[in-house]
């Protein structure tokens, strides 16, 4: 049984995403997802919509077996329990394959990095898209 684990903000829930999950349980035959804690998010702007509305949202697609969100400490707590063979990451994630490799040695885990080539190009496949779309119909953004 081949566990892979897939991490994300999931802020607002669009094709790029699904495409991801979808790739991602691909690899194997579990796929649990970590959505990540608004207070662990520092590489981009905070998500609109709470973590446990976020969560609810990554629980009901089809693909992913289990979802949770990560811990508020410690990213790798959750890595410890799953004990994933595989972590995906997205073409768009700012994980270094090898430097998390590397730190996932560090704490015990002795998971393989795959980076998911495929990728989602339509005009609102990203949170910041719709969220500017969104803002744009309101009269709130120059076009």
């Amino acid at each position: 049984m081949v566990r892979v684990l897939a991490t994300g903000t999931f802020d607002i829930l669009h094709p790029g995403h699904l495409l991801y999950l979808s790739e991602a349980k691909a690899l194997g035959d579990e796929l649990y997802v970590i959505v990540a804690r608004e207070s662990m998010i520092k590489h981009k702007p905070k998500p609109i919509i709470p973590e446990g509305q976020r969560l609810s949202m990554v629980t009901g697609l089809r693909m992913v077996d289990r979802a949770m969100l990560g811990d508020e400490r410690d990213m790798f707590a959750p890595l410890r329990e799953i004990k994933p063979d595989i972590i995906a990451l997205g073409r768009n994630q700012f994980f270094n394959e090898k430097e998390l490799e590397a730190q996932l040695r560090a704490h015990g885990i002795h998971a393989r990095v795959v980076r998911i080539q495929s990728f989602e190009e339509c005009e609102l496949c990203s949170s910041a898209a719709i969220i500017r779309k969104i803002l744009e119909r309101n009269g709130q953004l120059d076009r």
